[in-house]
């Protein structure tokens, strides 16, 4: 009997549990899907590695997601974005898939007044340049300035996400843009979760962009218009996969999600080689 795609899980990679953010927004929007993270904690930060490297490493996360037998990929990570799109096309041609650039770039270009947008991201995103390229695509006159801020990711991750800390770092970052901006995207998966602090920093005008939000919007209406949103009325289950330490996985995710996910993380091997990406996987065993 032929499978039914519709009820196929949805398949989400990130180098780490940045991600969760984007899954926290799928999860809202599309309540009845099933879904598997993937979590490459073991080769993590991808923001400071080569293209070739993070190139690799996506193609290699993806091979595993689909021996899941999944039915859509979100590549929720901004650096595997911005660099390995093009090589896990040519890779795995078969494979649906989107990532997160693309629907925030569309988004801060919908939301800006004056075309004046301030991409926060990691170190690897603002160096790939692809923010820019995007949002230049779609308004040409659009002024954009970029703004690694690579401690932001510790302090989501500590769950340091209000008070002095956050304030004083998230501050530092936003004095060294150029002013007159009236947008900023968070390029980064991590950063959603300190949205609230940003909010109390930041001048009312000024708009922030959660690609994580509309990177879930944009995966719903994709699913509708391909006949692949799942039929079923029930919740819809989740698993996760980490490369490593799966116990910090489940740890930090606490911070990002809200709630224990200790029972839900596996742990994973991906097994790679620099002559072969035909990599085995193995499913070594759970948190709990």
């Amino acid at each position: 009997m032929k499978q039914d795609l519709r009820k196929q899980p949805i398949g989400i990679f990130d180098s780490g549990v940045g991600g969760l953010t984007v899954y926290r927004a799928l999860r809202e929007a599309l309540p009845h899907e099933d879904f598997i993270y993937l979590g490459d904690t073991a080769r993590l930060p991808y923001g400071t590695k080569s293209k070739e490297t993070v190139e690799r490493y996506t193609i290699n996360a993806a091979r595993l997601l689909q021996k899941q037998e999944i039915k859509f990929l979100v590549v929720a990570c901004n650096t595997a974005s911005a660099y390995a799109l093009d090589a896990l096309q040519n890779a795995l041609p078969d494979l649906s898939y989107c990532g997160v650039l693309a629907a925030g770039a569309e988004a801060s270009v919908k939301t800006t007044r004056n075309g004046k947008i301030a991409v926060l991201a990691t170190e690897g995103t603002v160096r790939s340049g692809t923010y820019i390229n995007f949002i230049k695509k779609l308004r040409a006159d659009a002024d954009v300035q970029m703004q690694a801020c690579q401690m932001l990711v510790a302090l989501a991750e500590e769950g340091w996400c209000d008070g002095v800390e956050a304030e004083t770092i998230i501050s530092r970052y936003l004095n060294e843009l150029e002013p007159g901006f009236d947008t900023i995207l968070l390029g980064c998966t991590h950063f959603p979760i300190l949205i609230p602090t940003f909010r109390k920093l930041c001048s009312p005008d000024v708009n922030i962009v959660d690609s994580a939000s509309v990177t879930a919007l944009t995966v719903r209406d994709l699913l509708v218009a391909r006949n692949l949103k799942n039929p079923q009325e029930t919740p819809g289950t989740e698993t996760f996969l980490a490369t490593d330490l799966p116990e910090r996985f489940a740890r930090v995710g606490k911070h990002f999600l809200g709630c224990d996910i200790a029972d839900r993380v596996h742990l994973t091997s991906l097994i790679t080689s620099p002559f072969d990406f035909e990599d085995e996987d193995f499913l070594l065993g759970s948190v709990a």
